[in-house]
């Protein structure tokens, strides 16, 4: 059934690139709403409905928006909603960029949990997909196939020397695996070399150790390490789900990657959507549909964070 939170709940941070301060509330929303994202400090109504239309800008972040305004860094906050099964509510934002909080989604997580999550009357929609559709450029690639799960297979190629090629691919069935433990925890990675270049072009202004991996040209520079030995795979899986779930329904199918990022998953939503003999809408009875039951292993977030806890790892 689809999902949306019970209470109104809020929080504040800083903007990953606008380096400002912003406070963001999520409400709750009735059935058939969708994923809303509204301007606060704009007037004359912006609010404007996720899909992979909306996307007007890729660089370094996905940013959301029309003629008249956008939002900025959403992947982050999308990928939390599609790890919690959220298909309706309200975001109400009073800057132009989503906060980075600590880099991943994990805040995210804990700040809708905290909200309640509740089930709905209404069925949830998933897109099915029923053929391959794949873009390439150069020696990048992302490709979408059919697979009764939801798998992101992805693979990353730095040349640093904290990449390992052993570190450097990830595939994980999210109707199996658990998003909160393989996934949740993985930061934004960045390297130290292109901040003052970043920062000149007005991006960047608000990372920090606090909110980054950072890398200079040869080690990482964060005390603490990584959370996971192939973090860096793990947050661009992070990244992907929360592109990926711009399309507005859940995935059932594969999603594989190679070196892509937000511009190039973005563009192949594009060319699914255009494709539409390639997908279909589909409701689920768990009840009938044996392999669909473990659905409740990426919904389902409050004992997997209670493990979390126990653990001392948040």
């Amino acid at each position: 059934m689809q999902r949306t939170i019970k209470n109104i709940v809020s929080s504040v941070g800083v903007g990953l690139h606008s380096g400002q301060k912003v406070a963001l509330t999520l409400n709750p929303a009735p059935e058939g709403h969708g994923v809303v994202f509204e301007r606060l400090d704009i007037k004359n109504n912006a609010r404007i409905k996720v899909n992979a239309l909306a996307v007007k800008e890729t660089k370094l972040c996905s940013t959301i928006g029309n003629e008249n305004f956008s939002i900025a860094t959403v992947e982050h906050l999308m990928s939390a909603l599609s790890a919690t099964g959220i298909d309706n509510i309200l975001i109400q934002l009073d800057g132009k960029e989503i906060p980075i909080m600590d880099g991943s989604s994990i805040p995210f997580i804990h700040l809708i949990k905290s909200a309640i999550i509740v089930e709905q009357k209404k069925a949830k929609e998933f897109v099915v997909i029923k053929d391959v559709v794949e873009i390439i450029d150069g020696d990048k690639y992302a490709r979408f196939e059919p697979y009764d799960g939801f798998v992101v297979d992805f693979t990353i190629d730095f040349p640093h020397p904290a990449f390992k090629e052993e570190e450097s691919q990830v595939s994980i069935d999210f109707f199996k695996d658990s998003y909160i433990e393989e996934i949740s925890r993985a930061r934004t990675f960045g390297f130290m070399q292109e901040v003052e270049y970043l920062r000149s072009n007005g991006l960047a202004r608000g990372g920090s150790l606090e909110n980054a991996i950072v890398l200079d040209d040869y080690k990482i520079l964060n005390e603490d390490g990584l959370r996971y030995k192939d973090e860096f795979v793990r947050h661009k899986i992070l990244d992907a789900i929360g592109d990926l779930y711009l399309l507005g329904n859940p995935i059932i199918g594969k999603f594989t990657a190679h070196k892509s990022g937000h511009d190039l998953n973005n563009r192949l939503l594009r060319l699914l959507i255009e494709k539409k003999d390639a997908w279909e809408v589909q409701t689920i009875n768990a009840s009938e549909h044996t392999s669909h039951s473990s659905l409740s292993s990426y919904l389902h977030v409050n004992e997997e964070l209670k493990k979390i806890a126990q653990k001392n790892i948040l």
